[in-house]
């Protein structure tokens, strides 16, 4: 019998490619640093063959899939419900993530499992040329209501405005969890989604959704501000909970019109990648298991520091089940 999860995730189950580059490589293959590439089977293959003679290394990636399947790796009954394809891609996926004890919502497609190669150069920031092959078709028919409406919290990214099918299957989502009381949290996820969709997106945070995560940069492209006390303070009656991430500054929570600092600690960073998932991972741990709100800014701060000391998007299992027995047994 599937277990019943207490966190649905929605989102694009990706395998990450991983591989180690320097500043001139992105200028050599014409990319925007820092930032998430939409691209095209064709151009991958572009990045792969000039990278040809470096390391890669495989992971099961996606930023709510990373979320969920740390989520399950600190104890939480968490579901990936996502599209992946029927190739050796989505094997390594499922054989992946099943190790974490992630509940799989995954369902397959008749394409290509989509897949991100994250570049990361010296100074950690990493910037991640995506495919998103079969998650472009995950859509309202692939949601399982029953196992939704039985769960806790709904999870997703602002990812999933890429495509009108992914949308309805939010907005489906989003319809279930309202009628069965189930908290809604949104992750506006990138800079790039940010800017495409703002207005709905702050539509979506002012009338459906309980918990938000952002960062300062997409603070600023949502309320119009550099400042991060001003845009947090625009956010603050629009909704019940959010962590906001600020870097080196740490982050702010606001909890039903009170806001709070979380200072960072002095950290050396390897790779950035994965720091908001990890952050998000930390926060939704804690809450669902009813931490007030201080205590889930600082395990979510905790998580996303210890990510980017290492390299990929994702802790192995004996490291996450570690923080587990540190912070939830």
């Amino acid at each position: 019998m599937l277990q019943t999860p207490k966190i649905y995730g929605i989102g694009n189950p990706l395998i990450d490619i991983v591989i180690s580059v320097q500043d001139d490589d992105l200028t050599q293959l014409g990319i925007d640093k820092g930032i998430m590439h939409l691209v095209d089977e064709n151009r991958q293959d572009e990045i792969l063959s000039y990278l040809k003679n470096s390391k890669s290394i495989y992971h099961p990636g996606g930023s709510a899939p990373n979320t969920m399947l740390a989520c399950a790796g600190l104890g939480i009954p968490s579901l990936i419900a996502g599209k992946i394809g029927q190739d050796n891609f989505s094997d390594i996926y499922i054989k992946q993530a099943d190790e974490y004890g992630v509940i799989s919502g995954l369902v397959r497609g008749d394409g290509p499992t989509g897949s991100s190669i994250i570049l990361v150069t010296p100074d950690g920031e990493r910037t991640m040329n995506t495919h998103l092959g079969m998650c472009r078709e995950y859509s309202a028919t692939d949601v399982d209501q029953d196992l939704l409406s039985k769960s806790k919290y709904l999870y997703f990214t602002g990812y999933m405005w890429d495509t009108d099918a992914q949308k309805g299957a939010v907005t489906l989502a989003m319809d279930i969890a309202k009628e069965n009381g189930i908290t809604i949290v949104f992750d506006v996820a990138d800079p790039f989604a940010v800017d495409r969709n703002k207005d709905e997106f702050l539509a979506m945070i002012g009338n459906d959704v309980n918990v938000v995560f952002a960062n300062q940069s997409e603070c600023a492209i949502l309320f119009e501000t550099d400042d991060y006390n001003a845009s947090t303070n625009q956010l603050l009656p629009m909704i019940n909970q959010a962590g906001i991430k600020l870097g080196k500054k740490g982050s702010v929570v606001l909890d039903r019109g009170e806001k709070s600092m979380i200072p960072s600690s002095p950290i050396l960073a390897t790779d950035s990648t994965g720091a908001g998932d990890m952050y998000a991972a930390g926060f939704l741990a804690s809450i669902s298991n009813g931490y007030p709100i201080i205590k889930a800014g600082e395990i979510a701060g905790f998580l996303a520091e210890e990510i980017i000391q290492i390299p990929g998007a994702q802790f192995d299992v004996e490291k996450i089940q570690s923080f587990k027995t540190k912070y939830f047994s």
